[in-house]
Formats: structure tokens, C-alpha cells, sequence
């Protein structure tokens, strides 16, 4: 008995050693962070995660190790100097515990975000054109997928949700439900500069532009101001259902990536916000500037597509939305290192999701061969620029003629509108003039205002020598019927 009573402090004492030493957290990264990861090349890397207040912890890539010590916070980050293409390579994480991450690629990493027409699949629920073949032909051991899985939440988020559980290399198993634009992309940039590419895809079909940004910036717009900061109430945070409201996929699915280095984004959003065009053309630039902002690694190229041809066809000119929307995206090309590829002809009338992915994808790698890789190559079909009226014609000039203006399909253009001071618009007569469009009708002497393929749907036929569609535009400011909405 009094051995029994001798020996119990001790046990006692012995049994919480061994508990105060279980206690330590192992050392915990990122979702993001992870094996068969691409890593920014020629950019400083961030790599960080979690442990215990005061842990040290190591992290060794390419036989050189970096220290660092988690914070009371409990998160602790590391700065890679910057790294030139290649590998594999490993890397080894230290703590209480230790990770290993393999097959580890240095290239460049780009952010596919967005709506449905980003998020449609390979095949899934969207089944691209030739999708079979598509799928049986991709095998690109240097491209890689990362795919978030669809989450709201009121406050930013540290980490993100993959579907896949982390970073996948490209094959067939692995590309059928990805984003069909994002591996397109993806082909085309690793096929061109050989060099590793990763897309990072964090997208969600029928949502609007506001819930992919901060409710730091929103609350500039006074729109969305009082949304934000209600939200900014809440205790605890939470999760809604409907991600169409400000911020909620921001903070959720676009927070958490931002200590990651990146190339760039590609961006195929639109559609949600047709019906508040005109608020689109503040919005979208805002977001814009706005990732750039809390990223910080300077004005990343920020490439979008516009929004394709879509529903009947009218036989008059008449108002329209999706070509307001389509103005705002157009306008959004004043922001520095943006760039935007035309889609106005491969939609489809009766399905909001055409199948033709590849061509969107090719058109986007143009953009970002000639922007971001120096190729000197056209990436644009022809941009409005000026408008010029004598008598009753007006010359409309356009940039981006690569090897000229051309009417596809057809000797006679198609697609413009003329007005007078009336705003009455009429179809017009349209040929190319040199480098120029004449645009005119018997119905209008005294013409003011030229539109083109300004519809849901229009046949317009105008490109450039390279095959590229011109962008529709309109030369007038008339309010349209997407004015005032908020």
C-alpha cells in the first residue's frame, strides 16, 4: 500500500509529460500547397502554413533551407528566393513533424476563374467538342490541375477546399472534369513556351461579379456597402447557400490563394450581370484592381473573354443587354494589362454553353503569347477607334487590322446600324474602305450614330486578316436599357 502511494505522484507526473509532449500540433500547410504543385517561376515564393506559437519550422527546396518561427497566431511563412523553370524537385517541411511533397514543377501558374462557361467540364456535364479525343489525347505530365470546390463564407478564408484533395497532374483520368477553357489554356501556353503551367480553377456557374470581390473594395459602391458590413456583424461567421451576394466567394474561394505566386487570371464571367450592365462597367474594373490589391505582386495580366452570341436572332435593331454587358467588358480594356478575346462568334443560339471551348482557350493564348511572352503575333480582332461622318456616310477606323480588314463569309459586311439624330437605328450598308468601314443608308441623310453586331445574337462578319472577330461597339452614348439598374 505505502508503495502504491509512493509510486502514484510519479506516474502521475510521468503521464502528463507524455501529454504535454502529444500536445505539440504536428505543422500543417495549405490545401494549396501540396505535391505535384506548380510553383511561380522567376517570382519570390511564399510557403507557409500552421504549428505551434514559437515552433520552428523548416522548409528545404532544391538542397537549401529556410527558417521560420510561428507566430502567436499560430501561422508561420517562409519567402522562397525566386526560381527559374524546371524540375521535379521536393520539398521537405520540419516541425514537430515532417511533410515531403514531391514531383514539385517551377513554370507558370495561372488563376481560370469565373462562372459556368469557365467551370464547364471536359466532359462532365459539359462534354466539349470532341471531348473523347480530347480526353484520350491528355497526357501532359508538366501541366497541372488545381480544382476548389464550390464554398461561401462571410469572412475571408485562410485555406481552400480542393475537389480532388490537391494539386493532380494531367492525364486522361484527371482532366475529364476539369475546366475545359482552363486546360485548353493550359495546352496552348505549355505547347507554345515549354515550360511546366499550372491553372489553379476556382470558378462557380450564374454567379455575379461582386461575390469574387472584397468587401474591401465593395464598399466603395454604395450598392453593396450596406451587404458587406452587415456581414462584417456577423458572430459567428457563416456559409450561405446562395453565392450571389457581395464578397461571399471572394473571401471563400480567392482569399485563401493569395500568398501564392501567380502568372496571371483568365476570367469568363458575365452572363449573371446582364441585367446591371452599365454598374458593370465600375464593377469589373474594381475587381480587377482589387485582386491585383490584395495579391500584391503588382498589376498581374488579367485576360477575359467576351460574352458569346446567344439566343434568337431579331430581324430589326433593338435594344440589348448582352451587348451592354459586352460594351462594359470592352471599356474594362482601359485598365492597364488587361486583354480580351472575342467569342461574339462561336455561341450558340439555344445553349449558354457552346461547346467550342478550344477555340475560346486558343483566343485567350494569343492574348497571353504576344502580352506576357513576347510572341509577335495578332492576339485581338479589330477595336473600334474613331468614327469620322461626311455627308451621309460615316468611316468608322479600328484598331488591331492585322493584315487587314476582311468580311468572312461573303463579299457584303454585315451586322452595322445607322442612326440619325432621332436614335432611330436602321440597317446599314457597309463595305471596307482601305482600312476603314463606310457605313450608310438611303433611310438616313444626316447620320449620327454607328452600331455594330449590337445584339443578344448577331451575324456580324468584320475580322482581320489573322481571323479574328471585331469586338461589337457602338459609337454613340444613348442610355441603354441596363441604365440606372442597380
Amino acid at each position: 500500500m505505502q508503495l502504491t502511494t509512493l509510486l502514484k505522484p510519479l506516474l502521475t507526473s510521468l503521464l502528463s509529460c507524455t501529454l504535454i509532449l502529444n500536445s505539440f500540433a504536428d505543422v500543417r500547410l495549405p490545401t494549396l500547397v501540396g505535391s505535384n504543385m506548380v510553383l511561380q517561376r522567376n517570382k519570390p515564393l511564399n510557403i507557409w502554413g500552421w504549428g505551434d506559437k514559437g515552433e520552428k519550422v523548416t522548409v528545404t527546396f532544391r538542397n537549401v533551407t529556410f527558417t521560420a518561427i510561428t507566430a502567436a497566431n499560430g501561422q508561420w511563412k517562409v519567402k522562397i528566393p525566386a526560381q527559374i523553370a524546371g524540375g521535379p524537385y521536393t520539398m521537405t517541411i520540419s516541425g514537430h513533424n515532417t511533410i515531403k511533397l514531391d514531383n514539385i514543377l517551377v513554370g507558370d501558374v495561372w488563376v481560370a476563374s469565373g462562372q459556368s462557361n469557365m467551370e464547364m467540364p471536359v466532359k462532365g456535364w459539359g462534354k466539349v467538342l470532341n471531348y473523347e479525343q480530347e480526353i484520350a489525347a491528355a497526357n501532359y505530365p508538366q501541366i497541372r490541375f488545381f480544382q476548389a470546390k464550390h464554398v461561401t463564407s462571410t469572412t475571408p478564408k485562410d485555406d481552400i477546399t480542393a475537389w480532388d484533395g490537391n494539386w493532380q497532374v494531367c492525364s486522361p483520368q484527371s482532366v475529364p472534369e476539369f475546366s475545359s477553357v482552363g486546360y485548353f489554356f493550359a495546352r496552348e501556353i505549355y505547347g507554345h513556351e515549354h515550360i511546366p503551367v499550372g491553372v489553379i480553377h476556382s470558378s462557380w456557374g450564374g454567379t455575379v461579379a461582386e461575390a469574387w470581390t472584397s468587401g474591401e473594395s465593395l464598399k466603395t459602391m454604395p450598392a453593396f456597402a450596406d451587404t458587406v458590413k452587415a456581414y462584417e456583424q456577423l458572430t459567428p461567421p457563416q456559409s450561405p447557400s446562395n453565392p450571389n451576394k457581395p464578397t461571399l466567394l471572394y473571401n471563400a474561394m480567392i482569399h485563401p490563394l493569395l500568398p501564392y505566386a501567380i502568372r496571371g487570371v483568365i476570367w469568363y464571367q458575365g452572363e449573371a450581370n446582364v441585367g446591371r450592365a452599365y454598374q458593370y462597367r465600375e464593377l469589373f474594373p474594381l475587381m480587377i484592381k482589387d485582386w491585383r490589391k490584395q495579391w500584391k505582386i503588382g498589376d498581374f495580366p488579367f485576360f477575359f473573354v467576351q460574352l458569346a452570341n446567344f439566343t434568337e436572332k431579331k430581324e430589326q435593331p433593338v435594344e440589348s443587354d448582352w451587348a451592354e454587358l459586352r460594351e462594359a467588358q470592352l471599356k474594362t480594356l482601359s485598365v492597364p494589362n488587361t486583354g480580351m478575346a472575342s467569342a461574339i462568334d462561336i455561341g450558340d443560339d439555344k445553349d449558354i454553353h457552346p461547346k467550342n471551348k478550344q477555340e475560346v482557350a486558343r483566343r485567350l493564348s494569343l492574348i497571353a503569347r504576344a502580352r506576357v511572352y513576347g510572341e509577335k503575333i495578332p492576339y485581338s480582332g479589330p477595336i473600334y477607334q474613331l468614327k469620322t461622318i461626311s455627308g451621309n456616310k460615316v468611316y468608322i477606323a479600328f484598331n488591331h487590322k492585322d493584315d487587314g480588314l476582311v468580311v468572312k463569309g461573303g463579299s457584303k459586311l454585315k451586322g452595322f446600324e445607322i442612326a440619325g439624330a432621332d436614335k432611330k437605328f436602321h440597317w446599314a450598308e457597309a463595305s471596307i474602305v482601305g482600312d476603314r468601314v463606310m457605313v450608310t443608308s438611303p433611310e438616313v441623310e444626316m447620320p449620327v450614330a454607328v452600331r455594330y453586331n449590337w445584339s443578344n445574337n448577331p451575324s456580324g462578319n468584320l475580322y482581320n486578316g489573322a481571323g479574328l472577330p471585331a469586338s461589337p461597339f457602338r459609337t454613340d452614348d444613348f442610355h441603354g436599357v441596363t441604365y440606372g439598374k442597380q
